[in-house]
C-alpha cells in the first residue's frame, strides 16, 4: 500500500511544483522553491528558471507558508483517495477470479466461494400449476397467476442484512432482489402475473427491493446489493426478462 501511495503522491507532486511567494503588497510570483537566508529571502523563479533573492520583510511568509501547506495536505488526501481506489480494484480482481464462469449466483463469505442452487419456479393459476422450465418462458394463458417456490423458509440463511452477490448472466436480461411473500400450502410468492386477453401483454408485478448493480466483466458477471438493510424474511436473487414470464429464482433468508 505504501508503495501504491508513494507512486501516486510522485504523479501528483507537479501541481506542487509552482508554489505562490506572495508578496505584502497583495501579488504573487510563481517559485519552485525558496528559502529564508538572514534579512534576504532566496527563490527560484518557475518565469525565469533561475535563482533570485529578495529582502524578506517584503514576503507574506505566513500566507505563503499557510497556503503550501494547505496545498500539500490537498494533493495528499488526493494521492490517498488515489491508492484507496487502486487497492479496491486489485480487491475487485481477486474477487473475480474465485467466482465461476458458469451461469448463477455465488457469494464470498470470508474469502470461500457459496453457491447458491436455482429455485424450482412454478406458474399457479386457478386450474393447474406449471413448471417453470429455466431458459425457457411458458407459453401464455389469460387470466391471473402466481410465480411461486416451494417451501415455507429459504433453506440458504444469511446474517448480513446487506448481502453482496455475484451473478453470473445465462442471458442479456435485467437481475434484481425480490421480496418473497407467503402463499397458500406453504409456498413462496415470487411475483404476480396477469395475461391481458387478446393481445397476451403480460404484467408481472415484483415486490422488487432498491439495489445496487455493477457489470464486472464483458462477458456478463455482476454485483449486485440492496441499497438499504434487509428486514427479516425471504428474499430471492431474479434474472428475469420482462413480459415473457421467463425468470430465474435464487432464495434466500435474512435472519
Amino acid at each position: 500500500m505504501r508503495k501504491v501511495l508513494l507512486a501516486l503522491v510522485l504523479i501528483v507532486l507537479p501541481a506542487l511544483a509552482a508554489v505562490k511567494l506572495y508578496m505584502k503588497d497583495g501579488s504573487y510570483q510563481l517559485v519552485r522553491e525558496f528559502k529564508v537566508e538572514g534579512d534576504r529571502l532566496k527563490y527560484y523563479s518557475t518565469e525565469r528558471s533561475e535563482w533570485e533573492e529578495m529582502p524578506v520583510e517584503l514576503v507574506d511568509l505566513k500566507r505563503t507558508e499557510a497556503d503550501t501547506t494547505a496545498r500539500a495536505q490537498k494533493v495528499e488526501k488526493q494521492a490517498q483517495q488515489l491508492a484507496e481506489e487502486a487497492e479496491a480494484l486489485k480487491e475487485e480482481r481477486r474477487e473475480i477470479q474465485k467466482i465461476p464462469t458458469d451461469p448463477g449466483v455465488y457469494m464470498l463469505e470470508d474469502g470461500q466461494l457459496r453457491i447458491f442452487k436455482i429455485a424450482e419456479a412454478t406458474v399457479h393459476d386457478n386450474k393447474r400449476r406449471t413448471i417453470l422450465k429455466h431458459l425457457s418462458p411458458i407459453p401464455l394463458v389469460s387470466g391471473k397467476s402466481v410465480l411461486e417456490i416451494p417451501y415455507g423458509r429459504s433453506p440458504n440463511v444469511l446474517k448480513d442484512d446487506r448481502p453482496e452477490f455475484f451473478l453470473q448472466q445465462s442471458l442479456e436480461d435485467s437481475v434484481g432482489i425480490v421480496k418473497l411473500t407467503a402463499g397458500k400450502d406453504g409456498v413462496r410468492i415470487v411475483e404476480r402475473i396477469t395475461v391481458v386477453p387478446v393481445s397476451n401483454e403480460v404484467v408481472e408485478e415484483r415486490d422488487s427491493v432498491e439495489i445496487f448493480t455493477k457489470q464486472l466483466t464483458q462477458s456478463g458477471l455482476y454485483k449486485i446489493w440492496p441499497q438499504e438493510a434487509l428486514a427479516k424474511g425471504e428474499y430471492a436473487v431474479v434474472e428475469y426478462t420482462e413480459g415473457k414470464i421467463d425468470i430465474r429464482v435464487w432464495d434466500f433468508r435474512i435472519e
